[in-house]
């Protein structure tokens, strides 16, 4: 390293090797402080146990590939005890008097339920985070009620199905589905409150027939104030209203799944008809939502009676047709195009019975998306997951149980001996970057000398 003056740039040159491969990188880094020398101060407290939960997670999850400059493996039973202190000071923090702290607390949750496996430490703390749950969905305000619905959904699907999911949402069950049905709410608490039920009920209730018809009916009740009135006409929803509208169908649409082959029958019937006038909504995301609807219905259909078939089918696909390639100005760009797409793909499977495949890449597995109901299936758990959601398909035995990918797969030693870190990765890149840099460099002064 050498130095220059203050606020100069000063040169580290790293030698980073592998097995079969060296490279050499040069890196200058500038040194400076904030305004006027003094350190930039973040959001957070260095001393605010919730604010660190997060990026502990992202580096404890990368030390079983990464090792110490001593060539010694980073002890992960003391990471693991590291963590689990964040967290139980995080449940802790739920039973704060500060809104704010509770809040923080449960944002580090979401974070750190989203990115590891944690059933057993969960299981020992079942019953306390299950009462500070509840506690936040009944006297929190509406950005903690949908912190805590998010967290509640997560939670059902950390314990995996079973008895231990199936009491969390026994007790978690009532308060959600009375924010959902309070049209004085927040808009956001109830958002959040339709998906955590239609997720808790997937995971915990899937062979109690009772608590799923129970909130498959409240599910119902919200999205249903969008289907037109007598006279067919839509009708005109508050700001916000879609969102919940559509959070709501796509909770039911998985619950659907879960139905009898003579129950799906019944829902066909109602809600085929009105689901088709819901394709003239002004909301985009609605109407894609409704789109995915209908087609995960015919699916349904087609696979309990291969005779099935929709009287207004006609109808139906020449208003595919239409919002397949509609070009409206008044749309963003994105939004048309995604709704194009989407809407070829609804049209070709009512027409063909065809659905075009797609792979899910994770770890050194591959899933199989070929219907829409695993489609429907695998985004419900993205939505509640997010990007934790490749990690819970290759360790969460639930999610290997739904998809039919088998027990967790245990890879062999040389395999993760092979796989490069984090850090080697970005330097390599770094250093196949400069190397490209400076041959296009090269390329563009012959290029000048030439003209």
């Amino acid at each position: 390293h050498e130095q220059g003056p203050p606020g100069s740039p000063g040169g580290y040159k790293i030698l980073v090797s592998s097995k079969s491969q060296e490279w050499t990188v040069s890196i200058s880094v500038t040194f400076s402080g904030g305004r006027n020398g003094i350190k930039g101060e973040s959001g957070a407290s260095d001393d605010d146990p919730t604010s660190d939960v997060v990026s502990h997670y992202s580096s404890a999850s990368e030390n079983a590939s990464v090792l110490e400059e001593g060539g010694e493996p980073v002890d992960e039973q003391t990471a693991q005890e590291e963590i689990e202190d964040k967290l139980k000071q995080c449940i802790d923090n739920l039973m704060d008097k500060s809104a704010k702290t509770r809040l923080a607390a449960l944002e580090s949750l979401k974070q750190a339920f989203s990115s590891k496996l944690l059933s057993d430490f969960l299981r020992t703390r079942q019953l306390t985070l299950s009462d500070c749950l509840e506690r936040s969905l009944r006297k929190g305000s509406g950005e903690e009620q949908a912190a805590a619905a998010y967290v509640s959904a997560q939670f059902c699907v950390q314990l995996c199905a079973g008895d231990s999911s199936e009491d969390c949402f026994t007790v978690l069950r009532h308060t959600l589905g009375t924010i959902l049905s309070d049209t004085c709410a927040s808009m956001v608490a109830r958002q959040s409150c339709a998906v955590a039920l239609g997720m808790c009920c997937y995971v915990s209730a899937a062979e109690d027939a009772e608590d799923l018809l129970k909130t498959l009916r409240n599910l119902e009740c919200v999205f249903t104030s969008s289907y037109p009135n007598n006279e067919g006409v839509l009708p005109a929803l508050k700001p916000g209203a879609s969102r919940l509208h559509c959070a709501a169908l796509q909770a039911w649409a998985l619950l659907v799944t879960l139905c009898p082959a003579s129950h799906v029958r019944t829902l066909l019937d109602l809600h085929l008809p009105k689901l088709q006038a819901c394709l003239e909504s002004n909301d985009v995301n609605y109407r894609i939502a409704v789109g995915e609807t209908i087609a995960l219905l015919f699916e349904l259909g087609r696979d309990n009676d291969q005779d099935f078939l929709y009287d207004d089918s006609d109808t139906l696909c020449e208003c595919l047709k239409c919002l397949a390639k509609d070009g409206n100005k008044h749309t963003a760009k994105n939004d048309r195009r995604k709704q194009r797409s989407i809407f070829r793909e609804v049209l070709h499977y009512i027409e063909n019975e065809d659905f075009t495949e797609e792979k899910i890449r994770f770890g050194t597995e591959v899933l199989y998306i070929d219907s829409w109901m695993r489609r429907r299936i695998y985004d419900a758990f993205k939505e509640v997951l997010e990007s934790g959601v490749r990690h819970h398909l290759q360790h969460n035995e639930l999610l290997r149980m739904i998809f039919e990918l088998g027990p967790p797969l245990v890879l062999d030693s040389s395999v993760k001996a092979n796989k490069l870190s984090r850090v080697e990765k970005h330097l390599y890149n770094s250093a196949a970057f400069k190397a490209r840099t400076k041959l296009r460099n090269k390329v563009r002064d012959k290029r000048a000398d030439v003209m």
